[in-house]
């Protein structure tokens, strides 16, 4: 698998996607903007789910979020969908939640500049609503590309609709932080972020599941 440790992919610069329909770009945070970067393996996708109508989240989405971050990368982490403030701005996980997982991230010192982040839906539900089978269908195969240009030696999924993606028939309170190697990779089922904003005693339970993910990234497991 590629890792990061030594070396950084090419990226190429990319306009803020996409535009909400009166043409006005997000008025992101500086911290923020070395996200929209995007590596050059992805662009072609990117621009595939910028104009993507495959299902009825297309006609009330501001902007799609593909995902953020370097490919190939050792760590991709898959949410579920957008939520109003990763609606405004196109980059996931950058409300509240993404707050939390920056912590996390922080603890196993890293950052969002070196791991991909993406959802299983690319565009935010209407209310903030739990995504549909059919829209999770519809993202399918863009998930699917993402993991093939990635090329992750650990996937955390973080939530229940990412973790259905390999264990369709489990629940998260029973097997998460449980690292289980699928297709030559290792899949971490795990809470979401935002689990811990509605349960303050899941913030200890999801950082422990991240403090074994540098020991899988370097393969000592």
């Amino acid at each position: 698998m590629t890792t990061l440790a030594n070396s950084r992919p090419t990226l190429i610069s990319a306009p803020l996607r996409p535009t909400v329909p009166d043409g006005v770009h997000p008025v992101a945070p500086a911290a923020l903007m070395p996200l929209y970067q995007v590596p050059a393996g992805c662009a072609a996708t990117y621009e595939e789910i910028a104009d993507c109508p495959a299902c009825v989240l297309a006609k009330t989405r501001s902007r799609t979020v593909p995902g953020s971050g370097p490919a190939p990368c050792d760590l991709m982490l898959i949410g579920e969908a957008p939520g109003q403030r990763e609606d405004e701005l196109g980059l996931p996980f950058v409300g509240r939640s993404g707050q939390f997982l920056d912590e996390l991230l922080a603890s196993i010192d890293r950052t969002r500049t070196d791991v991909y982040v993406t959802n299983v839906v690319k565009c935010r539900p209407p209310a903030n609503r739990d995504p549909n089978p059919k829209e999770i269908a519809a993202c399918g195969d863009y998930l699917d590309r993402q993991i093939a240009l990635v090329a992750p030696r650990v996937i955390a999924t973080l939530g229940r609709f990412s973790m259905a993606k390999w264990f369709p028939a489990e629940r998260i309170s029973q097997i998460h932080g449980r690292a289980v190697q699928r297709d030559g990779r290792w899949i971490v089922p795990m809470y979401h972020p935002a689990a811990a904003l509605r349960d303050g005693s899941l913030r200890a339970v999801i950082k422990q599941d991240f403090a074994q993910l540098p020991s899988l990234l370097a393969g000592t497991v």
